[in-house]
């Protein structure tokens, strides 16, 4: 059968992805991606070291990113983005900028990682002070904090869980509880949620309605920034970062109420303030810890998992 009428298949623009050897959600990446964009994924070595920061800094060497680089090079990806957050914001803001300097002279094509797309995302959307949802151990989460510090960006609270591996299976009800946590007070401008390993797509358009504040993920900046650099848009149900309009919210459908307003009522006296047991005050910072863990066991060694 001649099917040379077709003339496809389309064109398609590539998109190189360097991802962590333990990186399991390259469906997820898909997602936010348009039909005449390719992803094109390799990954960096195995080492048998559990999430921390020794392992951050071992899959983002220098010279395990040009390999990778270089891997990908063969089918011509017009940009290469590292696809892992940690590894990316371990060594603070030089260590991005010389990661992504790496990369782009390797392959002789524009160069990004997670955790410069986020500071990207977060001046795009103009936000100063920021929620922060993780699964880390605390020491990697506060390296989380620095380097946000870094770039002028305040934490107002945070939650993480402590994981050292498998940090894909994570439910969105976890996800969900972390993001109320880390949100509960310090009014922050948006929700960062961390790490290119745990799933977020679906639960972003509803943490955005319920928290009613942009929130950001790890693969969804990356392949954000990613697709930017080559003059294409990242796709997603109602997601401040990739549609406007819901950066201001729902009301901003309308330009005019359909209805003139009644003027405001008298406000009514203020009741004297009460700090209840149990609550996050001002200014607090909130973390959540693995349900499962002994509040005693070191932040960077969950219990039930066997030393390194």
């Amino acid at each position: 059968m001649d099917v040379s009428f077709l003339g496809g298949p389309e064109p398609q623009r590539g998109v190189g992805i360097v991802a962590p050897f333990d990186f399991a959600l390259d469906r997820e990446l898909w997602r936010w991606v348009p039909d005449d964009v390719s992803l094109h994924l390799t990954r960096t070595p195995f080492v048998p070291v559990e999430v921390s920061l020794d392992l951050a800094r071992l899959v983002s060497e220098h010279q395990t990113l040009r390999d990778a680089v270089q891997a990908l090079t063969a089918v011509a990806p017009e940009v290469v983005a590292y696809a892992c957050t940690s590894g990316s914001f371990v060594g603070g803001r030089t260590g991005e900028g010389a990661m992504a300097a790496a990369m782009a002279a390797a392959g002789e094509t524009p160069a990004l990682t997670t955790s410069g797309a986020l500071l990207d995302a977060l001046g795009e959307m103009g936000v100063r002070r920021l929620a922060l949802v993780t699964p880390y151990t605390k020491s990697v989460t506060d390296a989380l904090e620095e380097y946000l510090g870094e770039a002028g960006i305040e934490v107002t609270g945070r939650s993480y869980l402590g994981l050292t591996r498998e940090i894909w299976r994570v439910p969105y009800k976890d996800v969900t509880s972390m993001a109320r946590a880390a949100t509960a007070a310090g009014e922050p401008d948006a929700l960062f949620i961390s790490c290119t390993n745990l799933p977020t797509y679906d639960v972003i358009p509803q943490l955005e309605a319920e928290l009613r504040m942009p929130v950001l993920s790890a693969n969804q900046v990356t392949v954000w920034g990613a697709l930017r650099r080559i003059g294409k848009m990242a796709v997603g149900p109602y997601q401040a970062l990739l549609d406007p309009v819901a950066r201001r919210g729902p009301a901003a459908l309308s330009q005019t109420p359909p209805f003139p307003e009644p003027p405001p009522a008298p406000a009514p006296a203020a009741p004297p303030e009460v700090a209840l047991a149990g609550s996050a005050l001002p200014g607090a910072e909130a973390e959540l810890s693995d349900p499962l863990s002994d509040p005693g066991f070191p932040d960077d060694h969950p219990p039930g998992q066997p030393p390194l």
